[in-house]
């Protein structure tokens, strides 16, 4: 569990798979806050095994944000926020995803404790990881854009915020599994 809780991404997820599942409608800053709690939780563990990630102080810091302004503005001006939660919080996701692979890209930062360091100087390991972060990085843009549509376009609700982005997901996870053992293969000398 412990190996699982370091080379995954998947917790740092955590907070925001929750938001938006929770997050529409209003009372969106309360949820803000639950997973800026929640994300407190994940990032101290993080800290205790070899630091903070990028992906667990953007959770965040996002949060943090989102309960301020949320107790700052009335009931009234919190409207948009309640309506463009997920809009939001994909589009930080998406600049975050982007603005990593200028430095090192987040998904890097969860490979393998065990694996040998020695790999992830080289080349296709560098490779590997800009792409799938610019993958993720795409996929949260997509479903910002999806959430919009889904905010202006209330008749395309059920294909917007439900099927488009769980397909998406779903592709991108299959992806991130398979794509890393394909690179190392492909990578390999004949």
């Amino acid at each position: 569990m412990d190996e699982w809780f370091e080379r995954s991404p998947f917790i740092g997820f955590v907070p925001w798979i929750i938001y938006w599942v929770v997050a529409d409608g209003p009372s969106t800053w309360m949820f803000g806050a639950i997973c800026a709690v929640v994300a407190a939780l994940i990032l101290g563990v993080s800290a205790g095994r070899g630091g903070p990630r990028l992906l667990e102080v953007v959770t965040i810091v996002f949060f943090i944000a989102v309960t301020i302004v949320g107790m700052v503005v009335g009931a009234h001006d919190r409207d948009w926020m309640d309506g463009y939660a997920t809009t939001l919080s994909s589009g930080v996701l998406a600049a975050m995803s982007l603005g990593s692979l200028a430095f090192v890209p987040f998904t890097a930062q969860y490979a393998p404790e065990s694996g040998p360091q020695a790999d992830w100087d080289k080349a296709a390991f560098r490779r590997t990881n800009r792409v799938l972060t610019l993958m993720w990085a795409l996929v949260f843009a997509l479903i910002a854009v999806l959430r919009y549509v889904a905010v202006e376009a209330p008749a395309t609700t059920n294909w917007t915020k439900a099927v488009i982005p769980v397909v998406v997901i779903v592709g991108a996870l299959a992806m991130t599994q398979i794509y890393p053992t394909r690179a190392r293969e492909n990578a390999k000398p004949a």
